[in-house]
Protein backbone atom coordinates (compact mmCIF):
# COMPACT_ATOMS: atom_id res chain seq x y z
CA UNK A 1 0.00 0.00 0.00
CA UNK A 2 1.33 3.62 -0.70
CA UNK A 3 -0.05 6.52 1.32
CA UNK A 4 -1.83 9.51 -0.70
CA UNK A 5 -0.30 12.59 1.29
CA UNK A 6 -3.38 12.79 3.45
CA UNK A 7 -3.10 10.00 5.39
CA UNK A 8 -5.27 7.25 3.55
CA UNK A 9 -4.65 4.11 2.52
CA UNK A 10 -4.66 3.64 -1.18
CA UNK A 11 -4.53 0.00 -3.05
CA UNK A 12 -2.48 -0.07 -5.92
CA UNK A 13 -4.12 0.50 -9.38
CA UNK A 14 -6.99 2.42 -7.01
CA UNK A 15 -5.58 5.94 -6.75
CA UNK A 16 -6.85 9.17 -8.32
CA UNK A 17 -5.72 12.79 -8.96
CA UNK A 18 -6.24 14.70 -5.51
CA UNK A 19 -7.15 11.21 -3.53
CA UNK A 20 -10.67 10.39 -5.55
CA UNK A 21 -11.22 6.75 -5.29
CA UNK A 22 -13.54 4.71 -7.17
CA UNK A 23 -13.65 0.86 -5.72
CA UNK A 24 -14.96 -1.77 -8.00
CA UNK A 25 -18.65 -2.25 -8.87
CA UNK A 26 -19.31 0.98 -7.25
CA UNK A 27 -20.78 3.96 -9.91
CA UNK A 28 -18.73 7.03 -10.58
CA UNK A 29 -21.55 9.97 -9.01
CA UNK A 30 -21.19 13.81 -9.65
CA UNK A 31 -20.19 14.19 -6.30
CA UNK A 32 -16.90 11.89 -7.47
CA UNK A 33 -16.23 14.27 -10.16
CA UNK A 34 -16.79 17.41 -7.87
CA UNK A 35 -13.77 16.35 -5.22
CA UNK A 36 -11.52 15.46 -8.09
CA UNK A 37 -12.16 18.56 -9.69
CA UNK A 38 -12.30 20.78 -6.45
CA UNK A 39 -15.36 22.23 -7.02
CA UNK A 40 -19.37 22.16 -5.77
CA UNK A 41 -21.97 19.49 -6.88
CA UNK A 42 -23.80 21.75 -8.77
CA UNK A 43 -20.72 23.44 -10.64
CA UNK A 44 -20.39 19.85 -12.27
CA UNK A 45 -24.11 19.63 -12.95
CA UNK A 46 -23.93 22.64 -14.73
CA UNK A 47 -20.88 22.23 -16.70
CA UNK A 48 -22.22 18.83 -17.92
CA UNK A 49 -25.76 19.60 -18.30
CA UNK A 50 -25.60 22.77 -19.90
CA UNK A 51 -21.95 24.18 -21.24
CA UNK A 52 -21.69 27.55 -20.72
CA UNK A 53 -22.76 28.38 -17.43
CA UNK A 54 -19.32 27.84 -16.08
CA UNK A 55 -15.84 29.82 -17.19
CA UNK A 56 -14.12 27.89 -19.82
CA UNK A 57 -11.27 26.97 -17.17
CA UNK A 58 -13.45 25.23 -14.75
CA UNK A 59 -15.44 23.33 -17.63
CA UNK A 60 -12.31 22.36 -18.92
CA UNK A 61 -11.21 20.81 -15.53
CA UNK A 62 -15.06 19.15 -14.64
CA UNK A 63 -14.49 17.58 -18.33
CA UNK A 64 -11.01 16.01 -17.15
CA UNK A 65 -12.36 14.23 -14.30
CA UNK A 66 -14.80 13.44 -15.61
CA UNK A 67 -13.05 11.49 -18.04
CA UNK A 68 -10.45 10.43 -15.83
CA UNK A 69 -12.85 8.75 -13.37
CA UNK A 70 -15.01 7.63 -16.48
CA UNK A 71 -18.18 9.57 -15.39
CA UNK A 72 -21.43 8.75 -17.61
CA UNK A 73 -24.22 11.25 -17.62
CA UNK A 74 -27.28 9.32 -16.50
CA UNK A 75 -30.03 11.37 -18.64
CA UNK A 76 -33.15 10.06 -16.65
CA UNK A 77 -31.02 11.88 -13.38
CA UNK A 78 -30.34 15.11 -15.70
CA UNK A 79 -33.91 15.18 -16.57
CA UNK A 80 -35.51 15.91 -12.82
CA UNK A 81 -33.58 19.15 -12.10
CA UNK A 82 -33.39 20.59 -15.99
CA UNK A 83 -36.98 18.65 -17.37
CA UNK A 84 -34.40 17.58 -20.46
CA UNK A 85 -33.38 13.64 -20.95
CA UNK A 86 -31.70 14.74 -24.33
CA UNK A 87 -33.25 12.14 -25.97
CA UNK A 88 -35.29 12.19 -29.09
CA UNK A 89 -37.76 9.47 -30.02
CA UNK A 90 -38.44 7.87 -33.64
CA UNK A 91 -41.53 6.03 -34.65
CA UNK A 92 -41.64 4.96 -38.49
CA UNK A 93 -44.08 2.21 -39.70
CA UNK A 94 -42.27 -0.40 -40.86
CA UNK A 95 -37.94 -1.00 -39.92
CA UNK A 96 -37.27 -3.15 -43.01
CA UNK A 97 -38.65 -0.65 -45.22
CA UNK A 98 -36.07 0.72 -46.67
CA UNK A 99 -37.47 4.00 -47.41
CA UNK A 100 -37.11 5.17 -43.71
CA UNK A 101 -33.32 4.19 -43.73
CA UNK A 102 -32.05 7.44 -45.18
CA UNK A 103 -35.00 9.41 -43.29
CA UNK A 104 -33.37 7.83 -39.97
CA UNK A 105 -29.79 8.59 -41.44
CA UNK A 106 -30.76 12.26 -41.78
CA UNK A 107 -32.88 12.34 -38.15
CA UNK A 108 -29.77 10.70 -36.77
CA UNK A 109 -27.31 13.31 -38.63
CA UNK A 110 -29.10 16.24 -37.17
CA UNK A 111 -29.79 14.42 -33.66
CA UNK A 112 -26.35 13.74 -33.24
CA UNK A 113 -25.11 17.62 -34.11
CA UNK A 114 -27.05 19.06 -31.51
CA UNK A 115 -25.92 16.64 -28.72
CA UNK A 116 -29.46 14.48 -28.43
CA UNK A 117 -29.57 11.00 -29.03
CA UNK A 118 -32.30 9.09 -31.11
CA UNK A 119 -34.17 6.18 -29.95
CA UNK A 120 -36.40 4.19 -32.81
CA UNK A 121 -39.07 1.94 -32.50
CA UNK A 122 -41.42 0.80 -35.48
CA UNK A 123 -45.31 0.68 -35.81
CA UNK A 124 -45.39 -2.68 -37.98
CA UNK A 125 -47.76 -0.88 -39.65
CA UNK A 126 -50.35 -0.59 -37.03
CA UNK A 127 -52.50 2.40 -36.56
CA UNK A 128 -52.68 0.74 -32.67
CA UNK A 129 -49.51 -0.03 -31.99
CA UNK A 130 -48.12 2.76 -33.33
CA UNK A 131 -49.96 5.09 -30.52
CA UNK A 132 -49.52 2.45 -27.99
CA UNK A 133 -44.74 2.71 -28.18
CA UNK A 134 -45.32 6.48 -29.13
CA UNK A 135 -46.90 6.79 -26.07
CA UNK A 136 -44.90 4.47 -23.92
CA UNK A 137 -41.65 6.46 -24.99
CA UNK A 138 -43.45 10.40 -24.17
CA UNK A 139 -42.11 9.81 -20.70
CA UNK A 140 -38.12 9.60 -21.58
CA UNK A 141 -38.06 11.78 -24.64
CA UNK A 142 -37.77 15.79 -25.27
CA UNK A 143 -39.45 15.16 -28.56
CA UNK A 144 -41.13 13.01 -30.68
CA UNK A 145 -40.34 12.24 -34.47
CA UNK A 146 -43.16 10.46 -36.18
CA UNK A 147 -41.97 9.26 -40.23
CA UNK A 148 -45.23 8.24 -42.06
CA UNK A 149 -47.34 7.77 -39.49
CA UNK A 150 -50.58 5.88 -39.73
CA UNK A 151 -52.66 6.90 -36.28
CA UNK A 152 -55.28 9.88 -36.60
CA UNK A 153 -54.78 13.42 -36.54
CA UNK A 154 -56.45 13.13 -32.79
CA UNK A 155 -53.63 10.92 -32.04
CA UNK A 156 -50.87 13.15 -33.35
CA UNK A 157 -52.35 16.13 -31.95
CA UNK A 158 -52.79 14.69 -28.25
CA UNK A 159 -48.87 13.07 -28.19
CA UNK A 160 -48.15 16.99 -29.81
CA UNK A 161 -50.36 18.36 -26.28
CA UNK A 162 -47.71 16.61 -23.95
CA UNK A 163 -44.20 16.99 -25.85
CA UNK A 164 -42.97 18.92 -29.15
CA UNK A 165 -43.61 16.79 -32.08
CA UNK A 166 -43.00 16.56 -35.76
CA UNK A 167 -44.40 14.50 -38.59
CA UNK A 168 -42.62 13.21 -41.75
CA UNK A 169 -44.69 12.51 -44.87
CA UNK A 170 -47.83 13.97 -43.76
CA UNK A 171 -49.66 17.09 -43.24
CA UNK A 172 -51.26 16.95 -39.68
CA UNK A 173 -53.02 21.26 -38.91
CA UNK A 174 -51.27 22.51 -35.51
CA UNK A 175 -48.20 19.77 -35.61
CA UNK A 176 -44.46 21.17 -36.97
CA UNK A 177 -44.99 18.79 -40.65
CA UNK A 178 -42.45 18.00 -43.47
CA UNK A 179 -43.37 16.54 -46.82
CA UNK A 180 -41.35 16.98 -49.36
CA UNK A 181 -43.33 18.23 -52.69
CA UNK A 182 -43.87 16.17 -54.74
CA UNK A 183 -45.96 17.59 -57.39
CA UNK A 184 -42.78 18.49 -59.73
CA UNK A 185 -41.77 14.69 -59.63
CA UNK A 186 -45.11 13.65 -60.65
CA UNK A 187 -45.31 15.99 -63.31
CA UNK A 188 -41.95 15.03 -65.08
CA UNK A 189 -43.53 11.26 -65.22
CA UNK A 190 -46.83 12.54 -66.78
CA UNK A 191 -44.50 14.69 -69.12
CA UNK A 192 -42.46 11.34 -69.93
CA UNK A 193 -44.62 9.15 -70.33
CA UNK A 194 -47.04 11.43 -72.44
CA UNK A 195 -44.19 11.93 -74.43
CA UNK A 196 -43.66 7.88 -74.94
CA UNK A 197 -47.17 7.84 -76.43
CA UNK A 198 -49.14 6.48 -73.71
CA UNK A 199 -52.79 7.54 -72.85
CA UNK A 200 -54.14 5.24 -69.91
CA UNK A 201 -52.41 5.34 -66.82
CA UNK A 202 -52.64 3.23 -63.45
CA UNK A 203 -51.68 4.08 -60.05
CA UNK A 204 -51.08 1.68 -57.16
CA UNK A 205 -51.53 3.28 -53.61
CA UNK A 206 -50.41 2.25 -50.58
CA UNK A 207 -52.28 1.12 -47.62
CA UNK A 208 -55.60 2.79 -47.11
CA UNK A 209 -54.10 4.57 -43.86
CA UNK A 210 -51.39 6.34 -45.69
CA UNK A 211 -51.61 9.99 -45.98
CA UNK A 212 -48.66 9.98 -48.44
CA UNK A 213 -50.16 7.60 -50.63
CA UNK A 214 -53.56 9.47 -51.05
CA UNK A 215 -51.64 12.85 -51.68
CA UNK A 216 -49.89 11.40 -54.32
CA UNK A 217 -52.90 9.95 -56.50
CA UNK A 218 -54.33 13.20 -55.95
CA UNK A 219 -51.23 15.24 -57.47
CA UNK A 220 -51.22 12.16 -60.32
CA UNK A 221 -55.30 12.59 -61.04
CA UNK A 222 -54.64 16.16 -61.32
CA UNK A 223 -51.20 16.26 -63.51
CA UNK A 224 -53.04 13.45 -65.62
CA UNK A 225 -56.42 15.73 -66.52
CA UNK A 226 -54.17 17.98 -67.53
CA UNK A 227 -52.34 15.82 -69.96
CA UNK A 228 -55.33 13.83 -71.01
CA UNK A 229 -54.23 10.84 -69.76
CA UNK A 230 -56.89 8.54 -68.93
CA UNK A 231 -55.89 7.26 -65.08
CA UNK A 232 -57.34 4.15 -63.51
CA UNK A 233 -57.28 4.19 -59.58
CA UNK A 234 -56.71 0.82 -58.31
CA UNK A 235 -57.34 -0.60 -55.06
CA UNK A 236 -54.24 -0.50 -52.23
CA UNK A 237 -52.40 -2.77 -51.53
CA UNK A 238 -49.48 -3.20 -48.62
CA UNK A 239 -46.02 -1.01 -49.31
CA UNK A 240 -44.05 -4.11 -49.67
CA UNK A 241 -43.20 -6.42 -52.10
CA UNK A 242 -45.53 -8.52 -51.77
CA UNK A 243 -48.20 -5.72 -51.92
CA UNK A 244 -46.83 -5.00 -55.51
CA UNK A 245 -47.23 -8.95 -56.48
CA UNK A 246 -50.55 -8.79 -55.37
CA UNK A 247 -51.92 -5.63 -57.69
CA UNK A 248 -50.45 -7.53 -60.71
CA UNK A 249 -53.78 -9.08 -61.98
CA UNK A 250 -55.50 -5.55 -61.67
CA UNK A 251 -53.09 -3.69 -63.53
CA UNK A 252 -53.30 -6.25 -66.26
CA UNK A 253 -57.06 -5.56 -66.09
CA UNK A 254 -57.02 -2.27 -66.23
CA UNK A 255 -55.78 -2.12 -70.12
CA UNK A 256 -53.23 0.55 -68.24
CA UNK A 257 -50.22 0.35 -70.91
CA UNK A 258 -47.96 2.26 -67.65
CA UNK A 259 -48.42 2.00 -64.21
CA UNK A 260 -47.41 4.19 -61.23
CA UNK A 261 -46.85 2.51 -57.82
CA UNK A 262 -46.56 3.95 -54.81
CA UNK A 263 -43.42 3.22 -53.60
CA UNK A 264 -40.45 1.10 -55.21
CA UNK A 265 -41.17 -1.74 -53.40
CA UNK A 266 -44.87 -1.97 -54.75
CA UNK A 267 -42.97 -1.35 -58.15
CA UNK A 268 -40.89 -4.61 -57.85
CA UNK A 269 -43.36 -6.72 -56.58
CA UNK A 270 -45.39 -6.07 -59.80
CA UNK A 271 -42.76 -5.82 -61.88
CA UNK A 272 -41.55 -9.60 -60.69
CA UNK A 273 -44.98 -10.95 -60.66
CA UNK A 274 -45.69 -9.52 -64.51
CA UNK A 275 -42.19 -10.74 -65.86
CA UNK A 276 -43.16 -14.15 -64.48
CA UNK A 277 -46.51 -14.10 -66.04
CA UNK A 278 -44.56 -13.06 -69.61
CA UNK A 279 -45.31 -9.61 -69.68
CA UNK A 280 -42.25 -7.80 -71.23
CA UNK A 281 -41.19 -4.52 -69.19
CA UNK A 282 -41.07 -2.08 -71.00
CA UNK A 283 -42.44 -3.53 -74.16
CA UNK A 284 -45.84 -4.49 -72.99
CA UNK A 285 -46.27 -2.04 -69.56
CA UNK A 286 -44.18 0.18 -68.17
CA UNK A 287 -43.54 1.10 -64.86
CA UNK A 288 -42.35 3.92 -62.26
CA UNK A 289 -41.88 3.20 -59.11
CA UNK A 290 -41.68 6.67 -56.22
CA UNK A 291 -38.69 7.43 -53.31
CA UNK A 292 -35.86 5.71 -55.72
CA UNK A 293 -34.66 3.35 -52.51
CA UNK A 294 -31.31 1.46 -52.49
CA UNK A 295 -31.88 -0.71 -54.68
CA UNK A 296 -34.13 0.36 -56.97
CA UNK A 297 -31.32 0.43 -59.92
CA UNK A 298 -30.77 -3.59 -59.09
CA UNK A 299 -34.17 -4.64 -61.15
CA UNK A 300 -34.00 -5.71 -64.69
CA UNK A 301 -34.97 -3.62 -65.88
CA UNK A 302 -33.64 -0.93 -63.66
CA UNK A 303 -36.59 1.08 -62.34
CA UNK A 304 -37.66 4.33 -63.34
CA UNK A 305 -38.89 6.10 -60.16
CA UNK A 306 -39.05 9.69 -58.43
CA UNK A 307 -36.52 10.04 -56.47
CA UNK A 308 -37.57 11.63 -52.76
CA UNK A 309 -35.04 13.76 -50.27
CA UNK A 310 -35.69 11.47 -47.32
CA UNK A 311 -32.43 11.76 -46.06
CA UNK A 312 -32.48 15.82 -46.26
CA UNK A 313 -36.60 15.51 -45.04
CA UNK A 314 -35.16 13.62 -41.43
CA UNK A 315 -32.26 16.36 -41.22
CA UNK A 316 -34.84 19.12 -41.81
CA UNK A 317 -37.83 17.54 -39.32
CA UNK A 318 -35.20 16.87 -36.78
CA UNK A 319 -33.54 20.09 -36.64
CA UNK A 320 -36.79 21.94 -36.73
CA UNK A 321 -37.80 19.55 -33.91
CA UNK A 322 -34.74 20.44 -31.93
CA UNK A 323 -35.49 24.41 -32.51
CA UNK A 324 -39.02 23.62 -30.68
CA UNK A 325 -37.26 21.89 -28.06
CA UNK A 326 -34.99 24.59 -27.35
CA UNK A 327 -37.45 27.36 -28.12
CA UNK A 328 -35.77 29.00 -30.62
CA UNK A 329 -37.46 30.03 -33.77
CA UNK A 330 -38.22 27.02 -36.12
CA UNK A 331 -36.35 27.40 -39.36
CA UNK A 332 -37.96 27.46 -42.69
CA UNK A 333 -38.62 24.05 -43.88
CA UNK A 334 -39.09 22.58 -47.48
CA UNK A 335 -36.18 24.20 -48.36
CA UNK A 336 -34.34 21.46 -51.36
CA UNK A 337 -37.15 19.55 -50.94
CA UNK A 338 -38.53 18.99 -54.04
CA UNK A 339 -38.78 15.20 -56.28
CA UNK A 340 -37.06 14.56 -59.53
CA UNK A 341 -37.68 11.40 -62.04
CA UNK A 342 -34.75 9.17 -62.78
CA UNK A 343 -35.45 7.65 -65.62
CA UNK A 344 -34.00 4.29 -66.68
CA UNK A 345 -35.24 0.94 -68.02
CA UNK A 346 -38.97 0.33 -66.95
CA UNK A 347 -40.58 3.08 -69.22
CA UNK A 348 -40.38 2.63 -72.72
CA UNK A 349 -42.95 3.73 -76.19
CA UNK A 350 -46.31 2.63 -75.17
CA UNK A 351 -47.20 -0.51 -77.13
CA UNK A 352 -48.88 -0.21 -80.93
Amino acid sequence: MAEDGTGDAVMPGDETDQGTQVRPGESVTIYDVAKLAGVNPSTVSRALNRPGRVSAATEKRIRAAAETLNYQVNPMARALPTGRTSIIGLVVSDITNPVFFDIVRGAETAATRSGYTLVLTESEESEEREYERAERMMRMLDGLLLATPRMSDEHIRALAGQKHVAVVNREVSDVLSVVPDASEGIAEAVRHLRGLGHSRLAYVPGPALSWMARRRGELLARRCEWAHIELVQLDPVAPTVAGGRTAARAVRDSGATAVVAYNDLIAIGLMQELVEAGVRIPTDLSVIGFDDIFGADFTSPSLTTIKSPLRETGDHAMTALLALVAGDRVPRLGIDLDTTLVVRGSTGAAPA
